[in-house]
């Protein structure tokens, strides 16, 4: 198994991962050295793998230690075109993630089953809005897509030209974590084409889209568990054939509680991130959501915080929108005013950004270590 990152390095061995033919690829962001060093000491590439493995794509868990999902040819070609028939058809894709996750590398993945050349938006030094409108009027073909992180569409919307471009696009995919309603009604309302996005690493990415998996994709519930099963799953961790999470042949079993009804999955929050306060438990991303439609707030995370009387208590981390200063007490309000008292903040802290772990996912651990400080402060 060798390594590497960068679009122009992981483009070849991602085609003859689809074929099958040469050594398993572990993309790894060669720019972080730490993070490559890290990564590279988790999951051995220079060892021997199972020669049915094509990709090794490293996880972002909550629990700090890298996983590597174990992908095959035949499980990335039946992610990809499963996409491209749900979507309407191949086309010709924007790549505007990171290469070494697994969003950014689906988009790359897409473009080689469609024959396409992928139009690249250089985000090393982040992702500016302004450069959407430019990328996109380069892109050729019938259909056009590109996939984002949501706060990433969150961007987009607050840069008129962004939201513009984005809307001449047959599909915007956004996944990576969960798409809040208000921004999505907001995109909605801007006539971009949004596809709500739900996957993983260890499916090939997102396998569900607006709630409706795609062909091939089985979904299970277990004591509101979401399991995912179908010819996309990966063949387990990379070094630990006895995880459990892969102990049903075929199938994933993920840290999401959710339902599965009429056909519909709803996935309401990571059952690793619930918060037990009082003896109750509140699920953050429900609490989220509503807080969400509050609008003094732009980004918003729910988080537990350790309490003496509690056992934990609920706190929010929130990126107010411009000129807006929103108050604990009004939060509380507006929770209890849709959810039980239990769900309401304690404690809020205003921020100028949310730190990231991943594509796109909230990175819980360090704002729950900025939130203790200022409270001891």
């Amino acid at each position: 198994m060798s390594s590497g990152s960068g679009a122009g390095e992981v483009l070849p061995h991602l085609r003859e991962a689809l074929e099958g033919n040469g050594p398993a690829w572990l993309p790894i962001p060669t720019s972080d050295r730490r993070e490559a060093r890290r990564l590279s000491d988790a999951l051995a590439p220079g060892e021997t793998i199972n020669d049915e493995v094509a990709l090794v794509v490293t996880t972002s868990g909550t629990t700090g230690v890298p996983k590597g999902a174990m992908l095959s040819a035949a499980a990335l070609r039946a992610s990809g075109t499963a996409t491209h028939e749900r979507l309407g058809g191949p086309g010709t894709w924007l790549l505007a993630l990171p290469t070494h996750h697994i969003a950014g590398i689906q988009v790359l993945l897409r473009s080689i089953l469609a024959g396409t050349t992928p139009t690249i938006l250089d985000v090393s030094g982040g992702f500016l809005p302004e450069a959407l409108a430019g990328a996109v009027s380069s892109m050729r073909g019938e259909r056009r897509y590109t996939a984002l992180v949501p706060t990433q569409l969150i961007k987009a919307l607050d840069a008129p030209g962004a939201a513009a471009a984005l809307a001449e696009l047959d599909g915007v995919l956004v996944g990576g974590a969960a798409t809040p309603l208000p921004v999505y009604e907001r995109a909605k309302a801007a006539g971009i084409t949004v596809v709500r996005t739900y996957g993983m690493s260890e499916t090939c990415g997102g396998c569900v889209y607006d709630g409706v998996p795609l062909d091939g994709t089985e979904i299970r519930i277990e004591d509101g568990r979401v399991l995912i099963g179908g010819a996309m799953i990966a063949s387990g961790y990379r070094g630990q054939p006895d995880h459990p999470a892969f102990a049903e042949p075929g199938w994933f079993r993920t840290e999401d509680a959710g339902s599965f009804v009429d056909g519909k999955l709803s996935v309401t929050g990571r059952l690793d991130e619930a918060i037990m306060t009082g003896g109750l438990l509140v699920v953050p991303q429900v609490v989220e959501a509503v807080l969400m439609t509050h609008p003094g707030i732009r980004e918003v995370v729910v988080l537990g915080l350790p309490d003496e009387r509690l056992g934990q208590r609920v706190a929010v981390a929130v990126v107010p929108t411009d000129g807006s200063a929103p108050t604990l007490d009004e939060l509380r309000d507006h929770v209890v005013a849709e959810l039980d008292a239990i769900a309401a903040p304690r404690e809020l802290t205003l921020v100028s950004e949310i730190p990231l772990r991943g594509p796109g996912k909230p990175d819980r651990e360090k704002l729950r270590a900025h939130l203790r400080a200022d409270s001891t402060s």
